[in-house]
């Protein structure tokens, strides 16, 4: 039974029938949306308005179905095929259909940028997402525009509002035209989006209705003409089509008129001034649509691209006289220059099913063939191939059939079935794009991935992103006012391609990094699907136009960059992730073959930080000069030790975790954060010191505090642990750099105007003292101080040759600094040293007192304070009791004269006996070990030089001696060190790890 399982367990773990239970009713919102975490905060008390769902026929089948069979199929496929021919044509409509190898069918508020999103990272997500709403928002433009070219061209020609006299102004006036009949159903669209989707939804299925019925009329008009082909016959000047609208009242006829009628005619040839082509060419007539079994296929079967302006002519067999004509001739002539990259960027976004894409469902759908929407699109190649004259395919805006639209002269019953049918078919796509592009920028916004775009985020009471629609809107505007579908329609491809290379990279990460989440339904899926689709698209975009692709990446590479920068962090479990873990784990294992070579040897810091009661860092200051030293290049790690039991302190260590990490964001630390609880921290700091890092990327320098006020420090247990990691750190063969005075360091905003940088060079310790001044000039702070060498020759020592060859070798260094020798003569111990060393010598004797046992400390004690009353009983009367005023000094010398009234003769010998003895053994500690004595002397005597020397600089670095053997020299090397870096402001004890850091070699 599971009431025996520990309820403390069930309380935090839910059970498997409650889990179930949610799962069953998931609702697929977004990941991090506030609406969903508040419902399930609350428990779904409150009920939340909803916006309007759309299923999967309303928000999926129908957008694709509709974008499919939209404007490029209505009005541009023909001219497609003719242009391009059968066979390109259909490699144009294989290759576009085969690029979205993998489709994302029903992604959640958002489409491709939610797959995206997740599985490559906000910053691709952000970055593709933004400019997949930027094409699905000109793609609303391409639909409008198309609606508008089908009501000016097709509908009603004499609704235009500038009319050119001549043909010259012709396009710049239907241009004209289209900006201001695409303005007014752009706010038209945009009103019914705004008052609605449900409204939208109500149309779209009268919008599919005349979708369906055109596509049938198309297949019912091919089958009709093996029998009976429609009657549209074209007009042909020898090979070179005439516009029908041109001719004097549609007659087809090659009449000469008499100079003196054609004097007062407007017709373009006549017997005085026809051109020879006019002269030596008859006039006939063909039929546009000769049926499908008419074999006309044969000469459609391979392409005939054109320059503008050029006369769009019969077949493939160009006549001889290629002279430009002029456009005052009733000629059809190509508006654009074609080729079979423009025909790519043009066609690919009628394949782009899923851009309207938004029902709230989550499922990947991978297809190895097109869908059978894709399918008709090769089908429509076939037919228009088979059943409609070349000359007229190529005839963009139907020209040389009367001015109809070239797919119309195909159906059946009637044209009309195709003009009304594309109209409403274009006008819902538009309906749908300017649906769905808010959506998309909702859902990016919602995320809060851009910063800039978080107001985007918020609509009405239920949901409808007003706002975003609004933007939307005016985006729209500026592709309306391009006023071309052909220019309009390669923007979208470069957006389009652009998604569904990153939706295939995503799916081919998934695969190869075998995440345990992808799991597709597709049983047969293989990556090489993705990676193929990946590069069809990537090539695609510039192959259709170049730079349009270099444009589409630079604003997708800055909005990656602003969001790695300035946007919100978020964890999504996303495919880079695994990608950077998988790449960590190859460079890791490479870096395992072998120690690194000198040339690649870098600094690889641990900093030791500690922190005081309230969690605080004592010495912040140790992170600048990290981040100075290292300027956010190699290996940072940031440890620190809390004492205490893990058990109850793990909640200390996971708040000091985020204290560091924050101080390491403040001063711009790129690194690793290491908190060890431990009951003893000289023990915690020697386990970070032994395991922090992975294989080959460990650290090999560390960076401690000197510690402060240890003289006056009762516990010595500081200082102690100070020692016992250098000695760790000498040891493991780590370099250590402690600075000290560490509260004097600059900060990363105080800069050094001028100055130097002093490395004292005393003993060989790899080129640490070399390398560390170069690194560190490469920071901003210290950038203009100058580097000085200095070094320290023996009397039995060529100081002139030193100089020399320390200069050569900073030379083959490639080290700009300036160089001095130094010589140390030897000279008499003075009686400052002597004193230094007997303060070392007492200090020692009185730590060591510390440590001795009960009984042991009461009988020194008693021996001090008698031996003080001694002294004093011997003084009494002198002026130096006079010299305090200090409170109580008055009593403290009533006291003495009380003791000196007791004692007698006999007491008195004995405790003179008893003070020889003392300072007998006291002089005898201080005087057994003469090295000590010497090694103050070096201190004292180094010391003397490097203040007298460096003074004046910004920095001092010095080799930092190696600990005694014995522990119980610990406080002489302290000492030692003291006295070493005594009046200097800012110094560097550096040690090194007994490695070369540094050569000559490039």
């Amino acid at each position: 039974r599971l009431s025996r399982w520990p309820r403390e367990e069930m309380d935090t773990r839910p059970k498997v029938s409650s889990l179930l239970n949610r799962l069953a009713n998931y609702t697929n919102l977004m990941q991090g949306a506030k609406e969903h975490e508040e419902a399930e905060s609350i428990g779904e008390k409150r009920k939340c308005s909803k916006s309007p769902q759309m299923g999967t026929f309303m928000g999926v089948y129908l957008p694709c179905l509709q974008n499919i069979f939209g404007v490029i199929l209505f009005l541009r496929l023909t001219w497609v095929v003719g242009t391009a021919g059968v066979l390109q044509a259909l490699c144009i409509v294989f290759i576009c259909c085969c690029c979205v190898t993998v489709c994302l069918s029903a992604p959640p508020a958002g489409g491709s940028y939610f797959m995206i999103s997740r599985s490559l990272g906000p910053e691709f997500g952000g970055a593709v997402g933004s400019c997949f709403y930027l094409g699905t928002t000109f793609a609303g433009s391409m639909y409008i525009l198309g609606a508008v070219e089908i009501l000016l061209m097709y509908i009603a020609p004499s609704s235009a509002i500038f009319v050119s006299e001549s043909p010259d102004g012709e396009a710049a006036a239907m241009l004209n035209n289209m900006r201001v009949y695409g303005s007014i159903f752009l706010v038209l669209m945009s009103l019914l989006v705004f008052v609605g989707v449900k409204y939208v939804n109500k149309l779209a299925s009268v919008f599919l209705a005349c979708v369906i019925v055109s596509i049938l009329s198309i297949y019912t008009g091919a089958l009709v003409s093996v029998f009976s082909p429609p009657s549209f016959p074209v007009c042909m000047l020898g090979n070179r089509s005439l516009a029908q609208h041109e001719l004097k009242d549609g007659h087809c006829v090659k009449t000469l008129l008499p100079p003196q009628e054609a004097a007062n005619t407007s017709e373009s040839f006549n017997g005085t001034d026809a051109p020879p082509y006019f002269l030596h060419h008859n006039v006939s007539q063909i039929q546009g649509i000769p049926g499908l079994t008419s074999g006309v296929i044969a000469d459609n079967i391979w392409s005939s691209y054109s320059a503008k302006g050029d006369v769009l002519e019969r077949g493939s067999h160009h006549s001889a006289h290629r002279a430009a004509v002029s456009n005052h001739f009733p000629y059809v002539f190509a508006d654009i220059t074609t080729s079979f990259t423009l025909l790519i960027g043009i066609f690919f976004p009628s394949v782009t099913g899923n851009a309207n894409s938004h029902l709230y469902r989550k499922e990947l759908r991978v297809r190895m063939f097109p869908e059978p929407a894709s399918l008709s699109d090769l089908s429509c190649v076939l037919l228009f191939g088979s059943c409609v004259e070349g000359v007229v395919l190529r005839d963009k805006f139907g020209d040389s059939v009367k001015g109809n639209l070239v797919v119309g002269t195909l159906s059946w019953p009637s044209p009309w079935v195709i003009v009304i049918g594309s109209f409403f078919s274009t006008c819902g796509a538009g309906l749908q794009s300017l649906t769905g592009a808010p959506r998309l920028l909702q859902a990016i916004a919602k995320d809060n991935i851009i910063p800039f775009l978080r107001v985007f985020g918020h609509g009405k009471a239920n949901g409808e992103p007003t706002w975003a629609l609004l933007l939307t809107a005016v985006l729209a505007e500026l592709g309306i006012l391009i006023a071309s579908l052909d220019l309009v329609a390669p923007i979208l491809s470069m957006f389009f391609l652009m998604c569904y290379l990153f939706v295939n990279l995503a799916c081919a990460l998934q695969t190869l990094l075998r995440t345990p989440n992808w799991r597709p339904r597709f049983s047969y899926y293989h990556w090489t699907l993705s990676f193929l689709g990946m590069m069809i698209c990537l090539a695609l975009m510039f192959i259709s136009s170049w730079y349009y692709a270099i444009v589409a990446m630079v604003i997708a590479g800055m909005i990656y960059k602003y969001i790695e920068y300035h946007g919100a962090e978020k964890e999504w479990g996303d495919g880079i992730r695994g990608l950077s873990l998988s790449a960590a784990r190859f460079a890791l294992l490479r870096l395992e073959e072998g120690p690194p070579h000198t040339k690649n040897w870098r600094p690889q810091l641990l900093v030791l930080l500690k922190l005081d009661e309230d969690a605080h860092v004592k010495s912040p200051r140790l992170l600048t000069f990290a981040s100075q030293l290292k300027a956010g290049k190699g290996l940072t790690i940031v440890g620190t030790v809390i004492p205490g039991n893990f058990l109850q302190t793990y909640g200390e260590a996971l708040a000091a975790e985020q204290t560091l990490k924050h101080l390491m964001e403040k001063e711009r630390v790129k690194g690793f954060v290491q908190c060890i609880v431990t009951q003893k921290p000289r023990e915690g700091i020697s386990h970070m010191i032994q395991s922090s890092g992975l294989g080959g990327m460990r650290h090999n320098t560390v960076v401690m505090g000197w510690p402060d006020a240890w003289r006056q420090s009762e516990d010595p247990q500081s200082w102690k642990t100070f020692i016992n990691t250098v000695r760790v750190t000498t040891t493991a063969h780590l370099a250590l750099l402690v600075p000290k005075n560490i509260s004097l360091f600059p900060s990363n905003s105080e800069p050094c105007a001028d100055g130097f940088i002093d490395v004292w060079w005393i003993v060989h310790d790899g080129g640490m003292l070399m390398l560390l001044p170069f690194l560190l000039r490469q920071h901003k702070v210290w950038r203009k101080c100058s580097m000085r060498i200095f070094t320290v020759a023996q009397m039995e020592d060529n100081s002139i040759q030193m100089k020399k060859d320390l200069a050569t070798f900073l030379y083959h260094l490639r080290i700009d600094a300036y160089v001095e020798v130094v010589e140390m003569h030897d000279s008499d111990i003075s009686a400052y040293t002597y004193e230094r060393t007997l303060m070392m010598e007492q200090r020692s004797q009185m730590l060591r007192q510390m440590r001795l046992s009960k009984s042991d400390r009461e009988k020194e004690a008693q021996l001090v304070k008698d031996r003080n009353s001694m002294l004093r009983l011997t003084s009494i009367g002198s002026d130096e009791d006079d010299d305090t005023d200090a409170p109580g000094a008055g009593d403290r010398s009533a006291e003495y004269r009380r003791v000196h009234m007791t004692w007698t003769k006999d007491k008195l010998l004995m405790w003179l006996e008893v003070c020889a003895l003392c300072s007998l053994r006291l002089t005898c500690v201080c005087y057994r070990d003469q090295s000590n004595v010497r090694r103050m002397h070096t201190a004292v005597k180094l010391n003397e030089v490097i203040v007298n020397k460096s003074h004046d600089a910004r920095l001092v670095l010095l080799n930092m001696p190696g600990p005694p053997k014995n522990t119980e020299g610990d406080e002489n090397y302290m000492e030692f060190l003291e006295v070493l870096t005594e009046g200097l402001e800012r110094v560097l004890l550096v040690r090194g790890g007994g490695s070369e850091v540094i050569t000559i070699y490039s």
